[in-house]
């Protein structure tokens, strides 16, 4: 059964806010999968979920740049890893597998920006984040969806609903 909540982030705080509640309930093996066109506010959520990882682990904060030309960074935050992706140079799933998803998707916390890419080889476990920025810069809407049970109670602990 899938599990879909729909919230307003009016801003960046809020936006930054809501990938602070996600990262505190973060588990190894948990997929991220950011949708939405570009400025959408991906990549903001992306820094603030793992700057937020990295005070929860009480380690020193640091730079957060975007993948988008490395495709992906990885950070060892307390026992763990996390894999930062922008897979939007990529053209499919072929690609994607040449980085390593295939183990990071077991052990490591993953945020993929342009999951598309992924084609049907995206984790059937992820959740889904779709921003949907309003006009006139407005704030966004975001559609939290999953499939996979483990995500309900994190998401009724997270939306309320």
């Amino acid at each position: 059964m899938q599990n879909t909540q729909t919230l307003p982030l009016p801003d960046a705080e809020a936006t930054a806010d809501m990938a602070r509640r996600l990262a505190a309930l973060a588990a190894p093996g948990d997929t991220y999968l950011l949708e939405g066109p570009i400025g959408a506010g991906k990549s903001h959520f992306a820094r603030a979920f793992i700057k937020h990882l990295m005070h929860l682990a009480g380690q020193p904060e640091e730079d957060i740049p975007s993948p988008t030309f490395t495709l992906v960074q990885t950070y060892e935050i307390g026992e763990g890893e996390v894999w930062h992706a922008d897979l939007y140079r990529l053209t499919g799933p072929d690609d994607c597998w040449e980085l390593g998803f295939d183990t990071a998707f077991g052990s490591a916390i993953c945020l993929i920006e342009w999951p598309d890419r992924l084609g049907p080889d995206a984790p059937e476990t992820a959740l889904t984040l779709r921003f949907e920025p309003l006009e006139n810069d407005a704030g966004r809407i975001l559609h939290l969806s999953a499939s996979a049970p483990l995500w309900n109670t994190r998401l009724q602990k997270i939306t309320g609903q």
